[in-house]
């Protein structure tokens, strides 16, 4: 089962940046104007989900908590030490989480639209 995460945003251009440049997704299919809608799809080559994000004229209304949240877990420590340093290289705030549970095993910015990421080293060989 293929699995897609679907979000519109204001922020199109900064979304994808943040995401690619900071998180490390790939694009993977984009497209403008499609029936007023311009998208990117944001994830890594064979894996069976990813993220998309449109926009359209009509504002985004996200309602959202401090406890919704995008997890990404990187597969080696080299590649999280990567993401970490691109956090720092762009100078984004490091929060705290407000579940516990992410203490000590994470990192936890937030994307140009506000939500949670959260990268963490649990799983990292």
């Amino acid at each position: 089962m293929e699995f897609r995460k679907v979000r519109h945003t204001d922020q199109l251009a900064e979304i994808k940046a943040f995401y690619t440049e900071v998180i490390g997704l790939e694009v993977l299919f984009s497209f403008e104007e499609k029936n007023g809608y311009s998208g990117v799809f944001l994830g890594k080559q064979g894996q069976e989900w990813h993220l998309a994000f449109t926009s359209t004229t009509v504002k985004a209304d996200h309602h959202f908590d401090e406890d919704d949240l995008l997890v990404f877990y990187p597969e080696t420590k080299a590649e999280y030490d990567a993401i970490c340093s691109r956090i720092e290289a762009n100078s984004l705030p490091q929060l705290t989480a407000r579940n516990p549970y992410w203490a000590g095993k994470s990192v936890m910015i937030q994307d140009p639209d506000g939500y949670g990421v959260i990268v963490s080293h649990e799983k990292a060989k």
